[in-house]
């Protein structure tokens, strides 16, 4: 049986992958403010807004969320756009008066045109954090229920202390327990949480405590 969804989540109406479950965003401490920033585009000066955040932590899903609900037109991968075209792009949106979210990776990004950045650095920043010992449950449980894997409070009392707060990390090790598991063709137990965050981590951070 799937774990329980007991966190709180942003069901969306997309396909995630190849996956028959809705793709969904886990609210948590490193994201709930930046949501409810998100939720109110009224609020962002001159209509923009930029997300940013290290890998796999949902920017585009939060991305997908905003365009579902009409809020804003969003441009993802920013940062690897040409700087010129988004100049004009947020001229244009100024123009209609059209809301625009525009997404890029962590503190990478930075902008050389000058104009461009001194209108960038009028709009609204926010920044997806590090998630704390709660929300590294949810998203454990998150991925494993997607994946119709039973990890209970039993796993998460093991990997949660041992787990890096890594979005992109706790998804492969998530991914790591369900491939193991099906390897083996045993439920997963501490074995299987134990060789996980070993291919995921380390052999020393699977030993902690």
């Amino acid at each position: 049986m799937p774990a329980p969804a007991r966190f709180s989540q942003i069901a969306l109406p997309l396909a995630h992958g190849h996956s028959s479950n809705p793709a969904a965003i886990v609210v948590g401490n490193a994201n709930a403010r930046i949501i409810e920033a998100l939720a109110e585009p009224s609020a962002w000066p001159f209509g923009t807004a930029i997300l940013m955040g290290p890998p796999r932590s949902g920017k585009s899903l939060l991305g997908r969320w905003v365009e579902e609900q009409g809020k804003a037109t969003v441009i993802d991968g920013a940062d690897s756009e040409s700087e010129t075209t988004l100049f004009h792009r947020w001229n244009r949106a100024q123009q209609n008066g059209e809301k625009l979210l525009l997404i890029a990776d962590g503190e990478s990004w930075h902008i050389t045109l000058p104009d461009l950045k001194s209108r960038l650095g009028a709009a609204l920043h926010v920044e997806i954090g590090t998630p704390d010992d709660a929300m590294l449950g949810d998203l454990v449980l998150s991925h494993a229920t997607r994946r119709g894997l039973a990890l209970g409070e039993d796993a998460l009392t093991y990997l949660i202390p041992r787990a890096t707060r890594s979005f992109a990390d706790i998804e492969k090790l998530v991914g790591h327990i369900d491939r193991l598991s099906l390897e083996r063709k045993v439920a997963p137990t501490l074995g299987i949480w134990r060789d996980a965050l070993e291919a995921v981590q380390g052999p020393e951070q699977a030993r902690l405590f």
